[in-house]
């Protein structure tokens, strides 16, 4: 594997743990595709250290379960701020 892509991984990992952030926010972060922070931050990063990836993983499987409230909450949002908008017209 190149280095920079290590180096990727590795940055990519600290930033999502010290944000505690979803990959689609760490990939506009850096501006890459979230499929190239899951890849790095899945696989290439098991390799490169286990401990970093362990961390990672649990950041990652938190904001997974949780997903489903912050998308209630956008969609609750959305719909208020669509009320607000024809109440005023």
């Amino acid at each position: 594997m190149k280095d920079y892509i290590e180096e990727r991984a590795v940055l990519l990992a600290n930033y999502i743990i010290d944000k505690k952030t979803t990959v689609r926010r760490a990939a506009k972060e850096f501006n890459i595709s979230k499929s190239t922070v899951h890849k790095d931050v899945t696989e290439r990063l098991s390799q490169i250290n286990r401990t970093l990836y362990e961390e990672t993983k649990n950041v990652l499987d938190e904001n997974k379960a949780t997903r489903h409230i912050r998308g209630g909450e956008a969609t609750k949002n959305k719909y208020m701020q669509r009320k607000a908008e024809n109440e005023g017209i």
